[in-house]
């Protein structure tokens, strides 16, 4: 056997098992992934604490059992159920600020959470093998923390975010108060709708981010991260936001996608539907056709806006358009 014809056979081999890992990761029952806690530093007590009053509302910062919290509770409290926020790929809790302080100012309680590896949250596994069903335990485990202390909380979730508040519903329950979906994966295939697009924006983004399993190789700079997120009238700038945004696994993304995945349109929870008219990562269309596959779902489309919803010029607009449609449905 030639040197050549080893170093083929040894790249086969190895294609060959990363390619088996990828399908058993992706493939795994989100069911038994639940089934079993994934928190592994879920006793490990509070590593961090920062409590700041404002003349409206009280925000508690901590980083606690392994997760990082961002809870604004407003001092004079007009609805009587909170809203548990989750952030998208690359991004953590900080991202929600604006929203909750404008909430907050409504009447809203909000808590903001960080997944493992993602803002302060630290790492307990590497995030190139981080899936949906393995981020879902965590989104679990924040409702039912909530829901030891009051009632069961509103799921609000930006992008990925959206995608996991999507799998709450067919794999945890789909009696929550409302669900808010803002720029979030469409319902039935995150690649059928925007790989092409996707690819001719950046297409070595792309081969990197699926060479390698890490999607950081999209949002490399920050050029490439405020191409895809936001808009050149967005709060934050390039440096700003690419400083921010920290690493993802690309098998996230692989995972939301038939036959592996379908969305539960028979939903009892009311959804909301927020799509930017700027969104290069989620089409309009596709989130129009998920208002379709949703029964009882409501779309608005954000004019001027890209997918950061939150971070954008007219986020105050968008914020009021969630409080009205939110007091619409919850009760104070």
């Amino acid at each position: 056997m030639t040197i050549l014809t080893l170093v083929f056979s040894l790249f086969g081999l190895y294609f060959l098992a990363v390619t088996f890992w990828i399908v058993w990761s992706i493939t795994r029952d989100p069911r038994k992934t639940l089934s079993i806690s994934q928190n592994r530093l879920k006793g490990a007590g509070i590593s961090f604490e920062e409590t700041r009053q404002t003349e409206k509302y009280t925000i508690r910062h901590t980083v606690e059992g392994g997760i990082e919290r961002i809870h604004y509770t407003p001092k004079t409290q007009r609805h009587p159920i909170p809203i548990l926020m989750g952030h998208g790929m690359w991004h953590g809790a900080w991202c929600w600020q604006t929203w909750q302080e404008i909430l907050a100012e409504a009447g809203w309680e909000s808590l903001a959470f960080s997944l493992p590896g993602h803002g302060k949250s630290p790492t307990q596994r590497p995030i190139r093998s981080c899936t949906l069903d393995y981020y879902l335990s965590f989104y679990r485990d924040e409702v039912e923390m909530l829901q030891k202390s009051g009632p069961t909380p509103i799921l609000m979730g930006h992008s990925m975010g959206g995608a996991l508040s999507q799998w709450y519903l067919r794999y945890v329950s789909d009696e929550l108060p409302a669900v808010v979906l803002v720029a979030p994966w469409v319902a039935d295939s995150s690649m059928r709708d925007g790989t092409l697009g996707l690819i001719k924006m950046d297409p070595i983004g792309v081969l990197q981010m699926f060479y390698r399993l890490d999607a950081s190789s999209w949002v490399r700079s920050p050029s490439h991260a405020a191409q895809k997120l936001t808009s050149p009238a967005s709060l934050l700038s390039p440096e700003e936001l690419f400083s921010r945004l920290g690493p993802e696994s690309a098998l996230v993304v692989m995972q939301h996608n038939p036959p592996l995945w379908r969305p539960k349109g028979d939903a009892k929870s009311p959804l909301l539907i927020l799509a930017g008219e700027k969104d290069n990562v989620v089409s309009i269309d596709g989130l129009q056709r998920a208002a379709h596959i949703y029964k009882n779902s409501s779309f608005e489309l954000i004019h001027d806006a890209a997918h950061n919803l939150m971070m954008e010029s007219n986020y105050r607009e968008t914020a009021a358009k969630i409080d009205g449609w939110l007091s619409a449905r919850i009760r104070s």
